[in-house]
């Protein structure tokens, strides 16, 4: 069994905290380091787990290190961890800069260690349900709004917000991206809040990503259009959607939706599916598969590289909001 131990019990940390506790068949968790010591403190008796006194001590007692620390001391905690050849799960973004990133990607390979990166949204159920039907996408829309949470304006929407979009995108678009435009605003914090991205790719295919986090409401949604076939992904409501065309050999079904494309061609038949989705904590399954992955020796499913690309694409996206002339300087 894999021993663990988690470094940062912030919000998102007590939740890979609580869900760790509950995969026992996978991990033995060891401990977690916090900076702030009253907090450590409270989480401990709260959760009864030991607090470690420094990131060292926590790294020489596990075989896996789960980062869960603001963005900012990423690096630094899994260098650490890399350089003692423990396993790491970094959460989203990798790193606060590409820099860092590539050298992470270095030492993990030199030091011949698993990397997962917390891109969550790869194992939302209704991504995992559409998945199958997501072959060639040529134009995607993605909208991912928040109500407003001074918890993450240390970083920009972009890499706090259109970053989860931006992996998915990179995952299902098999092309490399030969143009970005982006403009955005800076309305309450000091990077900007909100921020529409448009990516275009050598195989012809756009997607359109915004994100905001001065919204009235929550939304996080994404829309893939493919050869005769629309796809829609709810992934706050855990919903997905399956519009495809089929030829029609025959008669049509009289029950059926057909439409008429014109010039000859035969008629099209129109599927609706809407896939049963199964409750799965996606969290969970992450850290699970983590696991599996360390165990079989077989990549995880969000690799080192796949943190770098996404963040990579974020930079350049931060790199044109610089430009852009809607941005407010704070």
């Amino acid at each position: 069994m894999l021993k663990i131990g988690v470094l940062g019990a912030g919000h998102l940390g007590k939740i890979h905290l609580r869900l760790l506790k509950q995969l026992t068949e996978t991990y033995e968790l060891v401990g977690f380091y916090d900076a702030d010591t009253e907090n450590a403190s409270a989480v401990s008796m709260e959760m009864d787990i030991p607090a470690f006194e420094s990131v060292d001590a926590l790294i020489d007692a596990v075989d896996v290190v789960d980062i869960v620390t603001p963005t900012l001391s990423h690096y630094d905690c899994a260098e650490k961890a890399m350089r003692k050849q423990r396993h790491v799960f970094i959460e989203k973004p990798i790193t606060n800069t590409t820099e860092e990133a590539r050298k992470l990607m270095s030492l993990s390979h030199e030091a011949e260690v698993k990397v997962q990166v917390g891109h969550v949204e790869r194992y939302n159920p209704a991504l995992q349900a559409a998945q199958p039907h997501i072959e060639e996408p040529m134009f995607i829309e993605s909208h991912r709004l928040a109500q407003f949470n001074p918890r993450g304006t240390d970083v920009s929407v972009v890499l706090d917000l259109m970053i989860h979009d931006l992996d998915v995108v990179l995952s299902n678009v098999k092309s490399n991206i030969k143009k970005i435009s982006a403009s955005g605003v800076a309305v309450i914090s000091n990077t900007p809040d909100i921020c529409n991205a448009r990516l275009e790719f050598d195989n012809g295919c756009v997607a359109n990503l915004t994100a905001s986090r001065i919204s009235m409401k929550n939304m996080r949604k994404t829309r893939m259009f493919q050869r005769d076939a629309y796809i829609s992904i709810d992934f706050l409501e855990k919903e997905a959607e399956i519009v495809s065309l089929h030829d029609v050999d025959g008669e049509p079904d009289p029950l059926s939706v057909t439409i008429d494309p014109g010039q000859g061609k035969p008629l099209k038949r129109i599927q609706f599916d809407k896939p049963e989705i199964p409750e799965v904590n996606a969290i969970k399954e992450e850290l699970a598969t983590f696991a599996d992955a360390i165990n079989t020796n077989t990549a995880p499913r969000v690799t080192i590289e796949d943190g770098y690309n996404a963040l990579d694409v974020a930079h350049k996206i931060l790199e044109r909001l610089k430009l852009s002339p809607n941005l407010m300087d704070a």
